[in-house]
């Protein structure tokens, strides 16, 4: 079967390990594809051409069309997968939607500061091409 999400996180990231490990043990049917973009093993080119730095911009997925999905849709599908959509019903919401991207888009800029590792300039000095 092939996955209907293909997943890219950042391995790094504390919250983000907690979230894919939350999301891992309730996609009982394999629906999901995770992927740490901080495995020496990860080749952009096998996942739409999504850079390592772009990647650690903002979530991202893959879905099963070859649609690229990011930030908290890439959340919603997820939990949608596992059979907790409800939980991102507010993204729903017409006047909440914006509201709360917006601050998710806060959030993917600031994580790394917010969770004490150094800058995407210095993280990327191994993984991004030059």
């Amino acid at each position: 079967m092939k996955n209907k999400l293909t997943f890219l996180f950042d391995g790094g990231c504390p919250l983000c390990l907690k979230e894919i490990s939350f999301l891992e043990k309730r996609d009982i049917s394999n629906q999901i594809a995770f992927i740490d973009i901080n495995s020496k093993d990860y080749d952009q080119n096998l996942f739409n051409d999504i850079s390592y730095s772009e990647a650690m911009s903002n979530l991202h997925g893959i879905m099963e069309n070859g649609e690229i999905i990011r930030g908290l849709d890439v959340l919603a599908y997820s939990y949608e997968l596992v059979g907790l959509g409800w939980v991102y019903f507010p993204l729903k919401i017409k006047f909440l939607s914006p509201i709360l991207k917006l601050v998710y888009r806060y959030w993917a800029k600031y994580r790394l500061q917010i969770t004490g590792r150094s800058d995407i300039e210095k993280l990327c000095t191994s993984k991004c091409e030059q």
